[in-house]
């Protein structure tokens, strides 16, 4: 785990809510110069705890007007070469969201996208059906999402 200052948790705040701040901006909020937002950004990504920096796109307005939480329950959820087997699948597919790997009575809970119904069984029948890994799989259709966010909260 990193070890992360006032500054650097500020510069990920920020960061969180807009990655296309310029590092002249974050400075001037965090009271810090442009060349230490620079330094401290580069360690931070090269640090791995900046992972990505994306543009959150909205599902409706590109046509995948349908989410879907997916519990999957593996019939051999023991052996290692399932769940990495199956882990490697979910992250080959783009529909696929999030795979969270879970305890309870759940293996796997994914977070889905399709554009409609029709194309949500279609992918179901690719991803579960047809793996005899799994042993049930249960759907819960998203009808609002109240709150759809990925910023983490960062205590002083």
């Amino acid at each position: 785990m990193a070890t992360l200052d006032k500054f650097d948790r500020q510069i990920l705040g920020l960061m969180q809510q807009d990655c296309r701040q310029s590092a002249e901006q974050i400075a001037h909020s965090v009271g810090l110069s442009a060349t230490a937002v620079q330094r401290r950004i580069k360690r931070l990504r090269e640090s791995g705890v900046i992972r990505s920096e994306v543009a959150l796109v909205d599902a409706q307005a590109v046509g995948l007007g349908v989410s879907v939480l997916v519990e999957v329950e593996l019939a051999e959820a023991s052996r290692e070469a399932v769940i990495d087997g199956f882990k490697r699948r979910m992250v080959a597919r783009p529909e696929v969201q999030q795979c969270l790997y879970v305890a309870g009575a759940s293996d796997f809970v994914l977070l889905i996208a399709a554009a409609d119904l029709a194309s949500f069984e279609r992918l179901t029948r690719e991803l579960f059906f047809d793996d005899p890994n799994i042993k049930k799989f249960r759907s819960t259709f998203v009808l609002e999402s109240a709150k759809l966010g990925l910023a983490l909260p960062l205590a002083d």
